[in-house]
């Protein structure tokens, strides 16, 4: 089994609280072994306010999370296991997978998550 990348559908405004939000649940459940990292894509802008540069970020993809799932084939189809689905599709403020069917998410390629 390998750990492939999900894009999980977050409300816009709410990324990184569903990341921590996964990330507490996955400890409590104990389910580390099963999960990698959890990754809301940003990038560094510099911006002119009030005549002063100010650093912040800005969310390439926003209202998604990136998570890396333990997954196992299934009939030559990349597959997450329901405790795995069910962690993620019950955590406040996620609206579901991006890809695949609702039941049956599909993983993004590794060249696309990079």
């Amino acid at each position: 089994m390998t750990k492939r990348w999900y894009v999980v559908h977050a409300y816009s405004g709410f990324e990184k609280s569903v990341q921590r939000a996964l990330a507490e649940r996955i400890r409590r459940a104990g389910m580390e072994e099963k999960f990698g990292q959890l990754l809301v894509p940003v990038e560094e802008v510099v911006e002119m306010k009030s005549g002063q540069k100010r650093k912040s970020e800005r969310k390439f993809f926003p209202g998604y999370v990136l998570v890396q799932i333990e997954t196992h084939e299934d009939a030559g189809i990349p597959r997450i296991d329901d405790d795995s689905w069910h962690l993620i599709k019950e955590t406040p403020k996620v609206m579901g997978f991006i890809g695949g069917t609702a039941e049956r998410p599909l993983p993004i390629k590794d060249s696309e998550a990079d």
